[in-house]
């Protein structure tokens, strides 16, 4: 979930009470939020079984119809959209971190000139290590602020240059989790962030274990999928609109050349997999799906639990006000009933390990996780960079 340089995105809604017909892991709240993302009214009559009395009756805006199958995800949210787009939950990254410490006077620079004039930080001897703690710190920081400006949940990055490192992404989730107590933030209010490789699905296994969430993302194929669920992930990301670039200009990907063998779309025919996987063996997992280009994209994914969309296509389904009948017939695409008729094969419903999922991994899976890594770990190391040239913070 991208963020904007001037607000966080929200990484999840409204909370339970405040949604019709749809339990939300992600976000918390003891009052209703007011959000744009209402319940469609056509789902509501539709699930009554009344009729409208009327054309009238009938007539909603896109928006409202398709809230009411799927969550509804601003994938950027600036703060002149609050009242039109408010967010009830936030992703701190790297990315946020660069906008912030990169203009003066943005929100939360206070959070960030509080982490680098931290003593426990200071006194560290390796500039690298004392550059870490400081990206560490100004997470923390920035993420308690937003927890107590949003009713729902914070998601944190994990630092992509520990990807292949179990016990260090844990170490580091601990060490974040500690900050955020510090700040009175608990843990049912915190979700991280940690890229699907074996070893991230092996940290998600051993925190969810421990009653920490996890939200594993770089998902581009189903075994690092699969084995997420298996893991007990709490949520699994998958980057449509990515898998579909990279069919278009490349081939060779058994489970992207079998989709369009079948004239599917790549990134869709693994939402929809995946998906039906989920609710065919019962796991918690919650499937979001991301990198969303257009809205019908939005349609093709009607029922999945999270739609993470661009604000221009929210603005774009806020604005139509159409008749159903007309224009698109709004049904759930996914339920949990594919479960039942989907046609996995034998290799799919093993139990995944490290060995069977590096051998499924297809060429764009590999390609793109790799790419996701790089690109987090630059804005990381970025980060630390721009940390060691404004050191020290004023007043310190």
């Amino acid at each position: 979930m991208a963020l904007s340089i001037s607000t966080p995105t929200t990484s999840s809604l409204l909370p339970p009470s405040s949604q019709v017909g749809r339990w939300n892991p992600l976000a918390r709240s003891a009052k209703p939020v007011s959000f744009s993302l209402r319940s469609s009214p056509l789902a509501a009559r539709a699930a009554a079984g009344n009729a409208p009395t009327s054309p009238v009756d009938e007539v909603v805006t896109e928006l409202d119809a398709v809230a009411g199958f799927s969550e509804i995800v601003p994938d950027t949210v600036v703060f002149d959209d609050f009242e039109r787009f408010a967010p009830t939950a936030a992703t701190v990254s790297s990315s946020l971190l660069l906008g912030i410490a990169g203009l003066p006077n943005t929100k939360f620079k206070s959070a960030i000139d509080t982490a680098l004039a931290d003593g426990e930080c200071n006194a560290l001897e390796k500039p690298e290590d004392r550059m870490s703690c400081y990206l560490t710190k100004a997470l923390a920081n920035v993420g308690a602020e937003l927890a107590h400006q949003v009713p729902g949940r914070v998601s944190t990055e994990i630092d992509a240059r520990l990807a292949y490192d179990t016990q260090g992404i844990i170490q580091r989730v601990h060490e974040l989790l500690n900050l955020y107590n510090q700040h009175d933030v608990s843990t049912d209010r915190l979700l991280f962030k940690i890229p699907a490789t074996w070893q991230g699905i092996e940290a998600s296994r051993l925190l969810e274990s421990e009653g920490i969430q996890t939200h594993l993302t770089f998902v581009y194929s189903f075994a690092q999928a699969a084995a997420a669920a298996q893991a007990g992930a709490s949520v699994v990301q998958i980057f449509v609109g990515r898998l579909r670039d990279w069919a278009r200009n490349h081939s060779g990907d058994p489970e992207i050349d079998d989709a369009l063998k079948k004239g599917e779309d790549a990134g869709l025919a693994l939402a929809k997999k995946v998906y039906a996987y989920i609710h065919r063996n019962g796991y918690k997992t919650k499937l979001m799906a991301a990198a969303i280009r257009n809205k019908q994209d939005v349609f093709s994914l009607l029922g999945i639990d999270y739609i993470i969309a661009p604000l221009k296509i929210l603005q774009s389904l806020e604005e139509s006000v159409t008749d159903p009948d007309v224009k698109y017939s709004y049904v759930p695409r996914l339920t949990p009933a594919i479960g039942k008729t989907y046609d996995f094969t034998e290799e799919e419903l093993v139990k995944w390990d490290q060995l069977s999922l590096a051998a499924a991994m297809g060429p764009a899976a590999e390609e793109l996780l790799a790419s996701g890594l790089e690109g987090y770990a630059n804005q990381a190391r970025r980060v630390e960079e721009l940390f060691g040239k404004i050191w020290p913070p004023p007043n310190v």
